[in-house]
């Protein structure tokens, strides 16, 4: 369903932005911005929240706002990942939402740096494999119950690439260990990326200053390394070797907390 379309329903029916803000969950403000043509180009989860709403009450009378029953952890599925608020953010994992605060500036530099060593390696070897940052949706087992956001993917498989992100398992992923994501990531992601075919999984943990590697491919897990070296990336055969000194700089050089 288009916007365009959208404000038409939106007309016949008489619905305010508050009902509509109300109903889908998305904040009053942006749903204002969406109508008045102000965001030309918003959220695909966004427009499937408005979407539902005017689907829903196509059948309902405008003043019979439309109920969400809180379910259950392990019952929540994709269709409630995207009927959360815009300025939430979380992931879906076998139905259980998990709460994922702001990441802090060396979490950010970390993760760009890696992502920039990667890019610059598939640019120059005229690779085919496409290298992502977060946020970027990906539905991990192709199910409706988990959709997670690494902090960098490689994707080989330009099949699995969608216009809203990724549907399926990428080939690489790697993620920045905080305290409030740590024990997620170490356990629940870790079983979560090798079910679904992930062929190499990376830990880098900023505090202890190790990277936690697992190539599940090759049945070599974990290996342990400090960040003084060279490193290669698996699923390049060794060709692309990550310097994790400038990781190491950029822990030294700016506060974690």
């Amino acid at each position: 369903m288009t916007v365009g379309e959208m404000k038409q329903i939106k007309k016949e029916k008489g619905y305010t932005y508050a009902q509509l803000a109300e109903w889908s969950g998305v904040p009053l403000g942006t749903v204002q911005k969406i109508f008045s043509g102000e965001t030309q180009s918003p959220r695909y989860s966004t427009l499937l929240a408005l979407e539902a709403v005017f689907k829903e009450h196509g059948q309902q009378s405008v003043m019979e706002p439309l109920r969400y029953t809180a379910k259950k952890p392990g019952e929540y599925t994709v269709q409630d990942y995207y009927a959360m608020p815009e300025d939430v953010r979380v992931e879906l994992i076998d139905g259980v939402f998990y709460d994922m605060a702001s990441p802090g500036f060396v979490h950010q530099r970390i993760a760009g740096e890696v992502y920039r060593q990667i890019a610059n390696y598939i640019s120059e070897s005229h690779g085919d494999c496409l290298p992502v940052t977060a946020p970027m949706d990906v539905r991990l087992n192709c199910d409706d119950r988990t959709m997670i956001q690494p902090d960098v993917i490689v994707v080989c498989e330009k099949e699995k690439v969608r216009g809203w992100g990724i549907m399926g398992a990428p080939d690489f992923v790697l993620e920045v260990l905080s305290p409030s994501t740590k024990r997620k990531d170490c356990i629940k992601k870790l079983d979560k990326y090798m079910e679904a075919g992930v062929r190499e999984y990376w830990m880098i943990d900023p505090a202890k200053r190790k990277v936690i590697v697992y190539q599940f491919e090759n049945e070599i897990y974990p290996a342990v390394y400090g960040m003084e070296e060279l490193l290669e990336i698996g699923i390049f055969g060794g060709r692309m070797k990550l310097d994790l000194r400038e990781i190491q700089n950029m822990i030294q050089d700016y506060p974690a907390e």
